[in-house]
């Protein structure tokens, strides 16, 4: 049962009630995989607990391994008593109970065949209503026959009820890729049918930007050349590649965190006024900011792309082996574990406003945030007071603690003007009694809604390749300028990167 004591709190006063969606059948392929272990099975549990599911639900996984629904189950079951532990057994069961395991091959048309036999049994001692949502849990190299398969199997069909295509990133590695992949989707699915997950999305503070910007009358005015001097966009981790060696050797930090992840970030910052919350509109204006890109020349690269790579340093005390070092990471490797980009948007709003985006791996800590700084006041007034004035500063911090900071100048107590920086503070943990909903729960569920907004759009993905592509046809093709490994574990990564914000005023946030 629904807990309606919550809902009668002064402190929920205003929010509107939860989304239940139609009846569906949800197929994972690569259902025994790393991410539906970690993420879409802990999501689906979290929805289910909050009677968020539809209905009727039913869920497939689907995978080259040949185990029984009955290990398929156990398995889900001890990986997510691992992620918590107080899960009771009643709850499982009856989550599980609505869980299937198919095992077949990806470029098996005899699976597809079965599958769609499933379905149409579920459709009929279920009443799922013959909606069903495909995920792709899988390498990007076997979208390609999944897809395919699924179209010959006639699964992409929707007389009878919905079917959805959802695509882990990364859609593609490199413009070429994405165009070609976007061409193979839509032979059988069409764009309406196809959602391409972004898992930032889905975190409430960025979905919060826009209600920042557009829902208070102080800050849409000011957001703009004449008051911001510039903006900072940074995710930090500080975790290495773990077991991603074999991915991560491949793509780097700007394929695997700029492309989408902060490229998405930027949009929804730098977008104009949507003509209403509908997906489309907002889609349009986000494709209008990456087209509004200006294009980064190879031959001045080095003064608008920074990379680096970390080398053995010391995390929390802990001595730590440098990117190279490994497990199953070329020696003389020069893949890009850090990068630091300065963009323009040649835009009315933000012509002359630089971008500055930066993301790596091993740095002091996690944390993902968006600062605003806008330019400095005046300082006449206060000449004669040796007044130190600070700019003042928006930080608006997607993970781990998210909220809003609003940096400003007050006087410090005292018979003197001594002028200190305060910060006033919105924090998402003292200011709501309810947590949070995790990315993938409320990402899911917008797929099972059929709503679009926080996904990424097929003209999407290709503009955001198309921006980066000096980059790549630099970076994959020549050694770095600096010697890799440029810094270490543990620290903001290369000193180079601070060169990249141009005048002595800018300085990287220390987060």
């Amino acid at each position: 049962m629904r807990d309606d004591t919550a809902m009668k709190n002064p402190l929920r006063e205003g929010l509107t009630a939860e989304r239940v969606a139609a009846p569906c059948a949800l197929v994972i392929y690569g259902a025994s995989g790393d991410l539906t272990h970690r993420k879409l099975i802990p999501a689906l549990f979290g929805l289910y607990q909050k009677h968020l599911l539809p209905a009727t639900f039913h869920l497939i996984g689907t995978s080259r391994s040949e185990i029984s629904t009955e290990s398929f189950r156990a398995n889900l079951k001890q990986f997510l008593r691992e992620l918590t532990p107080e899960i009771s057994d009643t709850l499982w069961e009856g989550f599980a109970q609505n869980i299937d395991y198919v095992a077949g091959g990806f470029d098996d048309p005899q699976s597809y065949e079965n599958l769609a036999i499933l379905l149409d049994d579920l459709d009929r001692d279920k009443g799922t209503l013959h909606n069903r949502i495909f995920y792709l849990s899988t390498p990007p190299d076997v979208f390609e026959p999944i897809i395919a398969n699924l179209g010959k199997a006639g699964l992409h069909r929707e007389e009878k009820g919905f079917s959805r295509l959802v695509l882990e990133k990364p859609f593609g590695r490199d413009l070429e890729s994405a165009q070609y992949l976007n061409r193979k989707v839509r032979e059988f699915f069409q764009e309406q049918q196809i959602y391409r997950i972004d898992h930032y999305l889905g975190k409430e503070t960025v979905q919060n930007i826009l209600v920042m910007r557009f829902g208070n009358s102080i800050f849409e005015p000011l957001w703009n050349r004449r008051y911001i001097d510039h903006v900072q966009i940074t995710a930090a981790e500080d975790l290495g590649i773990g077991t991603r060696a074999g991915y991560y050797e491949s793509s780097g930090i700007v394929r695997d965190m700029f492309q989408n992840h902060l490229f998405q970030v930027m949009c929804l910052v730098a977008m104009e006024p949507p003509i209403s919350l509908e997906a489309e509109s907002i889609r349009d204006e986000k494709l209008k900011i990456l087209k509004s890109i200006r294009p980064l020349s190879q031959d001045s690269l080095a003064k608008h792309a920074i990379r680096g790579q970390y080398g053995p340093g010391y995390l929390a005390g802990e001595p730590i082996p440098g990117y190279r070092q490994e497990p199953n990471v070329d020696e003389n490797s020069n893949t890009s574990t850090f990068a630091a980009l300065k963009l323009h948007l040649d835009t009315w709003r933000w012509q002359g406003v630089p971008f500055f985006l930066r993301s790596g791996k091993r740095l002091p800590k996690r944390a993902t945030e968006v600062t605003i700084h806008f330019k400095y006041a005046p300082r006449l007034l206060f000449q004669d007071t040796f007044a130190n004035l600070s700019p003042n500063v928006l930080v608006l911090r997607l993970q781990p603690d998210e909220g809003v900071t609003l940096r400003i100048e007050a006087k410090a107590p005292g018979m003197s003007t001594t002028i200190r920086d305060v910060k006033m503070d919105f924090s998402y943990g003292t200011s709501f009694i309810q947590d949070a909903p995790e990315a993938y729960e409320r990402l899911l569920l917008d797929c099972m809604l059929g709503d679009t907004t926080l996904f990424i759009r097929g003209d999407e993905a290709e503009a955001a390749w198309r921006a980066l592509m000096p980059v790549f046809n630099v970076w994959d093709n020549t050694p770095p300028l600096e010697p890799f490994p440029n810094y270490s574990v543990g620290s903001w990564g290369p000193n180079s990167a601070n060169t990249l914000l141009g005048e002595p005023w800018r300085k990287w946030r220390r987060l």
